[in-house]
């Protein structure tokens, strides 16, 4: 089984690299579902500031890789098929358990984008952990900051650059599919 694992700052493309593998029907083992799952165990309101503050403090609880041995362990639960994609690293430490644990399947790509294009796709987004004030943007992005992003992306073993239209973005990720599934399941 190939595993692919994406990675970036918040509104870079990563959803939509999702949307196609979901399009192709890949499955997708998204971190932040296993987030929310815990926010809403707790009877939380799902926004950003409890979904901050519960991966921060469950990888205060249970290590800084809490959220990448519950990813692994899904995917180990749905082994049937070629190909899978992770969404959503953040650390350095998920990146090394990964890379510990699923071995030489596990490929990091990075989609980047420039701040101001994030922060106006943020604004448009508007999906439930989402923020449209500037300084939330901001203080978000430190966030991710402070869990090592900035290298986890410089890691990476391919880089996407989304700066242009979505049709570009589309391609370059259906393009990565095509040279790493044999046709899945």
């Amino acid at each position: 089984m190939k595993v692919i694992g994406f990675t970036g700052m918040p509104w870079s493309g990563k959803s939509e690299a999702v949307t196609i593998a979901k399009e192709k029907h890949i499955p997708v083992f998204r971190m932040g579902d296993f987030v929310w799952d815990e926010v809403k165990k707790r009877d939380l309101e799902l926004n950003a500031d409890n979904v901050g503050r519960i991966a921060q403090d469950m990888r205060e609880k249970h290590g800084s890789f809490i959220w990448a041995k519950k990813t692994v362990d899904a995917i180990r639960k749905n082994s049937d098929h070629n190909l899978v994609v992770i969404d959503g690293l953040r650390s350095t430490n998920e990146l090394s358990y990964f890379r510990d644990h699923l071995s030489d399947s596990f490929s990091l790509v990075a989609i980047t984008a420039p701040d101001d294009l994030r922060y106006k796709r943020a604004k448009k987004r508007k999906r439930a952990d989402d923020s449209i004030k500037d300084q939330d943007l901001i203080d978000r992005d430190n966030r991710e900051k402070q869990w090592g992003i900035d290298q986890v992306i410089a890691s990476a073993d391919i880089s996407i650059c989304n700066d242009s239209s979505l049709e570009q973005l589309r391609g370059k990720i259906s393009y990565l599919f095509l040279m790493n599934s044999n046709g899945n399941r």
